[in-house]
């Protein structure tokens, strides 16, 4: 999809994903607040994590040329993402918290990807 668009949607594409993947963990997690020794899941990003506890705060891009300045940026690939198990009991506001925040976030990401392709399709108009 990449090579149709650009960068930034393929990122807002993933971050769909991931918060639908979140989306689906946290219901689980409501579902289940009567059973009996159920801990609550979440959702995390497997190499952001995995940096963090071995000290790498940051992530570098493959620069193409030796002349740019190097960046350091979060990777959003969906395959990323872990299902982790918290260990806690399932606290209903806790997770209702979630829930909301889960919910504006994908509104947003959805909202911001409307946008984008509004103007590809401005672009296409005005290109005529």
């Amino acid at each position: 999809m990449e090579k149709l668009f650009d960068k930034t949607i393929t990122m807002l594409s993933s971050m769909l994903d991931y918060h639908s993947t979140k989306h689906e963990i946290i219901a689980s997690n409501i579902a289940n607040i009567d059973t009996p020794n159920y801990t609550s899941k979440d959702v995390v990003f497997k190499k952001e994590l995995d940096d963090l506890m071995g000290g790498n705060n940051t992530m570098e891009i493959a620069s193409g040329n030796e002349r740019h300045l190097p960046v350091t940026i979060g990777s959003f690939d969906a395959g990323n993402v872990e299902v982790v198990d918290t260990g806690k009991k399932v606290d209903i506001d806790q997770e209702m918290g979630k829930l909301a925040e889960n919910h504006l976030m994908y509104n947003l990401t959805v909202d911001l990807l409307a946008r984008k392709f509004r103007g590809l399709n401005t672009m296409l108009r005005e290109a005529k």
